[in-house]
């Protein structure tokens, strides 16, 4: 089996798991994080939340590279820094699908929800609704919890901001505490985006040492912290988004 879908409640395919191949890929322009997995057996492959001018790139490396079947192209969320390169994976890769989370709104190939699996080879990632960025934001984590893909719901000691698209302080905070930080401590945590050279942390640090969420900060001192950030308006949102709602399409002939 290449890929799948396995929707909440169905069983996965009880195999031996194969020992997964893993790839961090970085995007300067937008400091995006695009992760590259794959079974080491089948060759089986998925990237999540590819960068549309990194698409070539992240090809080179999965098909000339490493010989993989890139059978999924993931999204955590409609971003707003950057077109997510799913369309232009669509149509370099024949049989390619795109995969977003239903409560997005945007469109692709799949939509998946909370406890959807996404099957490659024999290994999966599992879907965690984690809303408060976006209302549609997902966290991918690995079938043996040893690894989680956060998106922009948890950065390293930090968090994607709350005050655009459905974001939510409130909502962002129950997702993080619920979903997140009720994994393994030694869970890795690969987040959508870092801007000082850092690559990952663990669950136990970002409880312990997280300035937004850990340490045992209260909800409300979390809303205050988010109510007051007095960020920029995001430079690509009205491009950027618009584009992801469409899979990747810049504009509609």
């Amino acid at each position: 089996m290449p890929g799948a879908v396995i929707r909440k409640g169905e069983t996965a395919p009880s195999s031996e798991k194969a020992k997964l191949g893993f790839r961090q890929l970085f995007d300067d322009e937008s400091s995006t994080y695009t992760y590259l997995l794959w079974d080491t057996e089948t060759k089986d492959a998925i990237l999540v939340d590819p960068v549309d001018i990194q698409v070539d790139r992240d090809l080179k490396v999965a098909q000339e590279e490493l010989g993989l079947n890139v059978v999924y192209g993931v999204n955590t969320h409609a971003h707003a820094d950057h077109i997510t390169g799913t369309g232009l994976l669509k149509q370099k890769v024949s049989g390619l699908q795109s995969i977003i989370s239903k409560e997005s709104g945007a469109m692709a190939d799949l939509h998946i929800s909370a406890g959807d699996k996404i099957a490659f080879g024999s290994r999966y990632l599992e879907a965690r609704h984690t809303p408060g960025h976006t209302a549609g934001c997902l966290s991918y984590v690995l079938d043996d919890e040893s690894l989680v893909l956060t998106g922009d719901t948890m950065l390293i000691l930090g968090c994607g901001r709350t005050d655009f698209q459905g974001g939510s302080a409130e909502t962002l905070y129950e997702s993080v505490h619920s979903q997140l930080f009720s994994l393994p401590d030694d869970c890795v945590v690969y987040p959508a985006h870092d801007y000082k050279g850092r690559t990952s942390s663990k669950i136990g640090d970002e409880k312990a040492n997280n300035p937004r969420l850990g340490g045992g900060k209260k909800k409300e001192e979390f809303v205050e912290i988010m109510n007051n950030l007095g960020l920029a308006y995001p430079k690509k949102i009205d491009v950027a988004v618009p584009a992801n709602m469409r899979c990747g399409v810049p504009d509609v002939e």
